[in-house]
Order: structure tokens, then sequence, then C-alpha cells
């Protein structure tokens, strides 16, 4: 909804508390309610904008996600999106003696997503695979199947509400619903709790998932599995869970969208001559024809050996980056092979075999001249 920042929203500093946060909250939502204001939209509007804010900044997790990453680091988590409750259940915490939430009946909430960061190697992520991962979460309490009544017994309905989960009271010019104060908007009384939930109806426990990695992820995709997150309260579902994908660092390629990168040393000799090396790529290694005269940085390309995306699209390229060595550990009549080369191609001042050197040189010398002058 709101991409203001919500500091703003709220009127209140970033290093505010929780006590200027939640007053100024309880100011703004007074003013703006929409019993205050009936038919007015833009009312309407700013009371959402304000709960919307306030559910994030009164949550210290929620708070923490936005002061790092801005509205992207809890979309999905506010205005009521992917987790328990909107700014309905806000506002009626900070309003419970004097407003209702907003909607009737039963409040059981829905369960919280949870996430997972999946670690994978390229190869993974490329091809593709199934994993197999281990996960803390709240599920349905077995020894009760999640009513959080003793065996053999049964929750009650609530006699203040009448099961209703919220009460009907007028204070001055307001009538209004509210959370029912006996059973909390679940419209139940748990009279005898069962002793392994302690009434929760929900316990923590691990669970094993198979996830199904496709071919192409790659660092920052997300799969989601439906109803694998915590489970939700009395009769709501459970929550979902988001495999956020990470890829490890490759010895060799680097990925960029669909195409790879990498560096591919060769000889002194084979830089100078040409020839064939052989490169890896991710299906086998294959042969590549070096061109005489190569020089450091140079840029081979590989049609199609590179990454299919998730997404669909062309196969990308292997782009490999020759990278010339330098001889090392020279025998006394390596080096004085070498010194006999270098004598014959500058024979007679001829710099035609390094004319990258020479125009450095003249660049250099230029610009001693321009100095003098």
């Amino acid at each position: 909804m709101s991409k203001r920042d919500y500091y703003e929203v709220l009127g209140v500093e970033r290093g505010a508390d929780k006590k200027d946060i939640k007053k100024k909250y309880r100011s703004l939502a007074n003013k703006y309610h929409p019993d205050k204001n009936p038919n007015d939209a833009d009312a309407l509007e700013k009371f959402k904008e304000i709960a919307e804010a306030y559910e994030v900044l009164s949550s210290d997790e929620k708070r923490e996600m936005y002061d790092r990453f801005g509205h992207e680091g809890v979309n999905g988590q506010a205005g009521g999106h992917g987790g328990a409750g909107g700014f309905g259940d806000i506002f009626g915490d900070v309003f419970g003696d004097i407003f209702g939430g907003a909607g009737g009946g039963s409040r059981s909430r829905r369960g919280s997503d949870l996430r997972y960061t999946l670690e994978l190697t390229l190869e993974q992520a490329v091809w593709g695979c199934d994993e197999k991962i281990r996960i803390p979460t709240l599920v349905d309490c077995k020894k009760c199947d999640g009513s959080g009544a003793k065996p053999g017994t049964k929750p009650i309905t609530c006699q203040t509400c009448q099961g209703a989960g919220q009460v009907r009271m007028s204070q001055g010019f307001f009538s209004v619903q509210q959370t029912c104060p006996q059973c909390h908007g679940s419209g139940q009384i748990i009279a005898d709790p069962c002793n392994a939930c302690h009434g929760q109806g929900r316990t923590q426990e691990y669970k094993t998932l198979s996830v199904k990695i496709p071919a192409g992820v790659d660092t920052g995709d997300r799969i989601r599995l439906s109803g694998e997150g915590e489970a939700g309260g009395p009769g709501a579902p459970a929550g979902d869970l988001f495999v956020q994908v990470s890829v490890k660092r490759h010895a060799i390629f680097e990925r960029d969208g669909a195409n790879l990168h990498c560096d591919v040393p060769i000889s002194f000799t084979t830089a100078a001559l040409g020839g064939e090396i052989d490169v890896p790529t991710l299906d086998g290694r294959v042969r590549l024809k070096v061109t005489p005269e190569c020089q450091t940085g140079k840029l081979f390309r590989l049609r199609g050996k590179g990454v299919k995306p998730v997404r669909g699209g062309a196969v990308g390229d292997l782009i490999c980056r020759v990278v010339v060595e330098t001889p090392v550990k020279l025998t006394e009549k390596q080096k004085e092979l070498l010194r006999e080369l270098e004598q014959e191609m500058n024979n007679g001042g001829d710099h035609s075999h390094s004319p990258k050197q020479k125009s450095w040189f003249d660049g250099v010398k230029n610009f001693f001249d321009d100095i003098k002058k």
C-alpha cells in the first residue's frame, strides 16, 4: 500500500522508542478512524497507511528489516500480507478498550510464513536438483489434534460473546465492536487445556521437506512451498515456506545472468604462435582455437555453453578471457634463450613486435615534452 517512509507517516524520528511510536499511532489512528470519518475515502486510506507503518515499526524484527532494506525488506509482511492479520489486528491491539478490530467473527489467525536459505553449488543451480531441508516450525499438536483441549474434552462456546469472537460496546457517540476480552476473539474457551501444548494447539518440532530445485535458478530466487510454514490457529490455514536460493562461489566460473565467464591462462608461446587448448565447461571439455599474437584480455565466446534461465529464454554463452602467463622458475639456459629472442626482436630498433609498448612509451614521451613547454 504505502510507499512513503514509515517514520514520516507516523511523524516520528528514526530513533524513536516503542512508547513514542505507539503514542503517535494512537493519536493519528483516533483522528482518522473510519467511525469518526464515515464515507471519507481519504481518511480511510490514511488510516490504513498509519496502521501499516505501525505494524512494521512496532515489531523489532520488522523494524530492523525495514531500517536495513526499506520497503523491500518487509514486502509481504505489512498491510495484512503473508502473515497474521492486517491493520485491523494492530488497531484492535492498541485500542482494545475503545474500538474493535476490523471484521467480525472468529479471529483464528493464519500461520506465519517461514524463510529458509538454501545454499547450492553452481552446477546444482544450473542443472536443477532435489534437496532435502530440515526446518523448525510450529505444527498442530498431535495429542489434541490442534484443538488445544485435553483429549476427551472439547473447547466450549464463550458465554461472553456467545461464540462470535467480538462484543459490542458503546462509549460516547461510538457504538463499535471489540474483540472479546474473555476468549480473545476465538469464540471458544478451553476449560481443560492439553498438557502437551498447554492449550495453544501447536507445538514446535523439526520437519524434513523435499524441495525440487528447477534448472537455471540463481541467487535471490525464491521457491514457495504452500502450507509448509507455521500452523495457524484453530481452523486457520498454515503459512507458507519460502526457500531462498544462494549460489556458492565457483572455483572456475562466474555467472552473469545467462552467461558464464572464466579466465583461461595460456603460455607465452601459445599466445605468440597460436594453438589449441582445452577449456572446461559445465558439461565437459571443449577445444578452443587460440589465434596467433593473442593478448591478455582477449575474449572468446563459446555459444550455448552458458545457462538456460529458469524463467525461460535462450541458453547463454561461456565467455573465456585469455590471460597470458609469464614463465616462472626458468633455468639459466631458458633465460639465455629469452634474452637472445629479445635481442633478435629489437635488432635495429625494430618495435613492430610490441606495438602497444611502443605506443605507450611514445605517449609518455609526449606527456613530458608538453610539460617542458
